[in-house]
């Protein structure tokens, strides 16, 4: 296993650190300025390099968060720890932003610090495996028995221009098979066009698909090509074609039979040389007895169809796709990759995710921003994730309890990355929100019920009572989501360090 780095210009500590550690069986490399280090750096080899950096934050020349910001350019999966006497907020923010694995308070407990390290080591073992897997990564992630038969059918039909029918719930990926379908079949070279028609008013869809010429309608100024056009020698995918209006299928079965068609306002036939790829989330069987979708169109799409598998379905796949939607949010945001924790991924894996994988790169995308730390921990995931655990777990005891559940305040909402896809929040099934309803009822039916028992008894100082529980329970669960971090418990009350020092003393919580 590769050494500890350790650096600090204080010998004290790195002798000490050195100590404990070796009787971990850790080794260790110890330094006492960053110059002295980022030298070593540049000779060390890939097996000699540092497992884990542990800095002080001020030594004499150099500071350990610019040490920090050159060594993640270098190593940007590298866990550094970051020490530092001087407890200021700061000092925090800044290192959890330059991409510090944890934050280090001087001075500190030597066994928690050794566990501390002993963590960054696993976790630097484990992200080392998932970036050796994140090389490999294909275009399409899956190891489910039922993705590989995708994959499989996707393979057969590389070969062939026969017409496609996708179908799977909303948010699955029926645009990434498309996307597959057409980069590994012989239209490769042509362009791949998509065109969701839900989203499209109906007034406007048929020249979206068709074209018109100029002066086909009011505002057609000039003539303008339509999808099937700009689609010509390669794939146009349909998606939601089961909510395509009656009056257009009628043209697009047109189109799929004899292969011709005309533009808006036109009177010349335009051959269409394109392949095209529908899905629909719908049952069209049903929309079809129903009488909304013909039944001749139906037949004419579903020469092959590929069903894809709801994420709840393929369980086994959510760590890769985690890992893999981590990656992307952080390099669209331009921060440090997050490690999230095994428990954490466990966790996911048994959320149902009503928004399918859609959902999931929303939620990295929330957990890219929102998480504290470096490694997500089953605390930091989004309260809908929680809500569901909650609600599994309380559900036998909640008939016969009247303790009250209640949710911390570290897991509100508070973000919605993207506002025009659905937040996690947005995607979450009506089950987990009623049980997100159901706790903050439970809650307030337990506060009024307290209030009312002292109220019944006589007493004259309900407010101070019930303020002081309430106030000691709520600073007792932001220390407990903090580790105990004064400051950043503060923070995330939103309150001041100089507020929660003075409401700990007055309510005894030392």
């Amino acid at each position: 296993m590769k050494p500890i780095w350790i650096v600090d210009d204080d010998q004290s500590i790195r002798f000490v650190l050195e100590k404990a550690l070796l009787r971990e069986g850790l080794a260790t490399r110890s330094f006492t300025s960053p110059k002295e280090l980022l030298s070593a750096l540049d000779v060390a080899g890939e097996d000699d390099g540092p497992q884990v950096l542990v800095s002080d934050i001020r030594m004499p020349g150099g500071s350990g968060l610019d040490l920090l910001e050159k060594v993640k350019v270098r190593l940007p999966g590298l866990p550094v720890i970051i020490m530092t006497a001087f407890s200021d907020l700061d000092s925090a923010v800044s290192a959890f932003q330059g991409g510090a694995f944890e934050y280090l308070p001087k001075p500190f407990d030597l066994p928690k610090a050794v566990e501390l390290i002993r963590r960054a080591v696993q976790e630097s073992q484990r992200e080392q495996v998932a970036e050796d897997r994140m090389s490999e990564t294909p275009e399409m992630l899956g190891q489910a028995p039922a993705m590989q038969d995708v994959f499989r059918a996707i393979g057969r039909l590389s070969q062939s221009n026969v017409t496609v029918m996708i179908t799977g719930e909303s948010g699955s990926g029926k645009e990434l098979v498309a996307r597959a379908l057409h980069k590994h079949s012989t239209r490769a070279n042509g362009p791949f066009i998509a065109i969701n028609t839900a989203a499209i008013p109906k007034e406007l869809l048929e020249s979206e698909l068709f074209g018109h010429e100029r002066g086909a309608f009011t505002g057609a100024q000039s003539m303008r090509r339509g999808r099937f056009e700009q689609a010509e020698g390669g794939t146009l995918f349909l998606d939601e074609i089961g909510d395509m209006p009656f009056d257009l299928q009628t043209r697009l079965l047109r189109v799929l039979s004899d292969g011709h068609f005309y533009r808006v306002g036109g009177h010349s036939a335009i051959k269409a040389h394109v392949r095209v790829i529908a899905a629909t989330h719908q049952d069209l069987e049903r929309r079809v007895k129903d009488g909304v979708f013909r039944e001749d169109l139906f037949h004419r799409l579903n020469v092959i169809r590929l069903r894809l598998p709801a994420l709840r379905e393929r369980g086994e796949d959510v760590p890769a796709l985690t890992r893999h939607f981590l990656q992307q949010s952080a390099k669209q945001l331009g921060v440090e990759p997050k490690r999230i924790a095994d428990a954490a991924l466990a966790q996911l894996a048994q959320f149902e995710f009503p928004g399918n994988v859609r959902q999931l790169e929303n939620i990295c995308h929330w957990l890219t921003v929102m998480a504290p730390a470096q490694v997500i921990e089953v605390k930091d995931l989004p309260p809908e994730v929680l809500a569901s655990r909650w609600a599994r777990e309380s559900a036998p005891a909640s008939a016969g309890s009247s303790e009250p559940i209640v949710i911390p305040a570290a897991h509100a909402p508070l973000l919605d990355i993207d506002r025009s896809a659905p937040s996690p929040a947005a995607a979450t099934s009506g089950s987990a929100w009623s049980a997100l309803a159901a706790v903050g009822s439970a809650w307030e039916t337990g506060l009024e019920a307290e209030a009312l028992s002292l109220l019944a008894a006589g007493n004259t100082d309900v407010w101070d009572v019930l303020s002081k529980r309430f106030e000691s329970k709520l600073i007792q669960t932001a220390l407990t989501n903090t580790r105990g971090r004064r400051i950043e418990a503060a923070m995330k009350l939103g309150i001041g360090r100089n507020t929660i020092t003075r409401k700990i003393q007055e309510l005894g919580l030392e």
